[in-house]
């Protein structure tokens, strides 16, 4: 089921509704997600994963005890998921104090005023000529900034054996879909860092993507906050019981997820048999 990610938006997802549509002779609401507010669309939709980001940034912060107001954040790309878990983890206290996107790095000691930078991103269409920020024009020297947290949140294989080394931060929270090359992981692994992969960290978009397939499917919408509400908890459950697994058998994150996820796809399939 289709929903919005680079290069795309909620127009194209209408236009993808509609043609399926068309095709079946009624409307089928329910075949994307991400679709726009006015045609089945959920509320908090367009800012759920980086919500999520945020939610299960806060639950790895405490896990290790790392206090999320007065931490340092840097996040690579300032879309849909980095600027809204950016002005998440400002508005709880955290000092965002850098940004690259396609252009350029912007980088201010004290933090960034990420609403202001959100406007200018929104007149400009990068965070180049930030004017309360410094300019890093060198894109290498991103990875190497002192920080707590990083989120990487941009395209896939970003954090490669090259830079991996160079980090900083404490906890790497993978927003984008596959921003770490398996030799990176091992690197980050060597030196203590705690990486929370893709498949929990940006999972809140999909997570209220399925709420608006619900939503759509029962034709009865929820409110923003009850949409928020339920995003939150399912995303604390999910982290939470991952974390419960890494602990027990004494693996990274990433490959507790995956011990998550298989153990309850056997489950289901022993439960249900097998036909023939």
């Amino acid at each position: 089921m289709p929903a919005p990610d680079v290069n795309t938006n909620e127009q194209v997802m209408a236009w993808m509704m509609d043609t399926y549509s068309m095709n079946q002779g009624s409307t089928a609401t329910g075949v994307v997600t991400g679709k726009p507010i006015s045609m089945g669309g959920s509320l908090g939709r367009r800012e759920a994963t980086g919500r999520g980001v945020y939610v299960v940034g806060c639950e790895a912060a405490a896990r290790i005890g790392l206090e999320v107001s007065g931490a340092r954040i840097a996040v690579q790309g300032f879309g849909n998921v980095g600027s809204i878990a950016a002005r998440l983890f400002a508005e709880a206290g955290a000092k965002v104090v850098a940004v690259q996107d396609h252009q350029t790095t912007v980088y201010a000691e004290g933090g960034l005023d990420i609403p202001a930078l959100q406007r200018h991103v929104a007149e400009h269409g990068s965070v180049a000529g930030f004017e309360k920020a410094e300019q890093i024009s060198d894109r290498s020297r991103f990875w190497a900034l002192d920080c707590d947290i990083l989120i990487p949140a941009a395209l896939e294989q970003q954090i490669t054996e090259a830079n991996a080394g160079q980090i900083r931060a404490k906890i790497i929270l993978e927003g984008a879909n596959g921003p770490t090359t398996p030799a990176a992981d091992d690197i980050l692994h060597d030196k203590g860092v705690l990486v929370v992969p893709d498949v929990i960290a940006n999972a809140g978009g999909v997570t209220v993507s399925y709420f608006e397939w619900v939503q759509d499917f029962s034709s009865f919408f929820w409110t923003e906050d009850e949409i928020n509400s339920r995003l939150t908890r399912i995303m604390r459950e999910a982290f939470g019981a991952v974390w419960a697994i890494a602990d027990e058998k004494r693996v990274s994150l990433r490959t507790a997820a995956f011990i998550v996820g298989c153990s309850r796809v056997l489950q289901a399939r022993e439960m249900r048999g097998l036909y023939p």
